[in-house]
């Protein structure tokens, strides 16, 4: 069976104000160990998608802080101690101190964060 852990993960993405660790597992799921050290409305990051949201589930669980997943039938936060479930269709808030685990289908994610790499990179 695999097994990742954040100190295991296969992946690194750090930016300003972001640190994740990802592994992706057999059978089409990635693992995130998310940390956020500030506050930002991810938004314009998702231009690009359809209705320039993100289009990929995720499960998750909420380690320390909060997370704000924004969606057409209003926003919903999240804080330490919760799971939570979101579909295709969201952005999402992130706060300073903040610490998720979250699991996602990997084919979304990548191309998810495909479009979200180019918005990056443009400086959207």
């Amino acid at each position: 069976m695999p097994k990742a852990s954040k100190a295991t993960a296969g992946e690194v993405v750090e930016v300003e104000g972001y640190e994740g660790h990802f592994e992706a597992f057999p059978d089409d799921y990635t693992v995130a160990f998310e940390r956020y050290t500030a506050d930002a409305d991810l938004t314009p990051m998702f231009a690009g998608l359809p209705d320039d949201r993100c289009q990929c589930s995720h499960w998750g669980y909420v380690i320390a802080g909060k997370v704000t997943f924004r969606t057409q039938g209003g926003d919903e936060t999240f804080e330490a101690g919760d799971a939570y479930y979101v579909g295709p269709g969201h952005t999402p808030v992130l706060y300073a101190g903040s610490e998720i685990v979250e699991f996602s289908p990997t084919t979304e994610l990548r191309h998810t964060m495909e479009v979200v790499t180019k918005n990056m990179e443009s400086g959207s």
